[in-house]
């Protein structure tokens, strides 16, 4: 077995690059994001995001595909859609700017779709195919992401988890 070159990463530095990439994008969105911004908050020096990520797009959707991850449980489709409505409203400046930089940079828009929006999407279709397997999970993938999509870009103050009822009620799932 050919033993990696070089240092391996340190989980706690990425964290925090995570953690910093994040927070910067809430503070002041995506288009004033640098790399440098992040290394500083980040307590690290610029090579060293340099050295993971080639892009401050590939450290965004890194950090925000982590965090969905953690914030959002796909144990059932019911909790999914609660967890996806309840915490949108806090990433409503984050979400809008990574969509606003997808129609402005065709580059950034294939990894977003493919990084973030593909990853949270096959999440919802395979929830749907094992608890519903006489819905098209596709469609319901449209009802629920065109809706939330929807809020986050024209109406984020509507925003929340009556949202997640609605959704289920329309995909006729009985809340547990």
């Amino acid at each position: 077995m050919e033993k990696k070159r070089g240092r391996p990463r340190d989980e706690n530095v990425r964290a925090a690059i995570h953690r910093a990439a994040r927070d910067l994008l809430v503070e002041h969105g995506y288009g004033r994001l640098t790399i440098d911004g992040i290394a500083r908050r980040a307590g690290v020096g610029r090579q060293t995001v340099y050295r993971w990520w080639h892009t401050k797009a590939d450290v965004v959707l890194e950090a925000i595909g982590a965090q969905a991850d953690l914030e959002i449980p796909a144990d059932d489709l019911a909790t999914f859609l609660r967890a996806t409505f309840t915490v949108a409203p806090e990433y409503v400046p984050v979400l809008s700017g990574l969509m606003a930089e997808a129609q402005l940079d065709p580059g950034f828009a294939a990894r977003f779709r493919t990084d973030f929006l593909d990853r949270r999407r096959a999440t919802l279709t395979t929830l749907v195919r094992r608890e519903l397997p006489a819905a098209d999970p596709e469609l319901a993938a449209d009802l629920v992401f065109g809706t939330l999509w929807y809020l986050v870009l024209t109406r984020p103050d509507r925003l929340g988890p009556e949202y997640a009822e609605w959704l289920l009620a329309r995909l006729d799932v009985s809340p547990p």
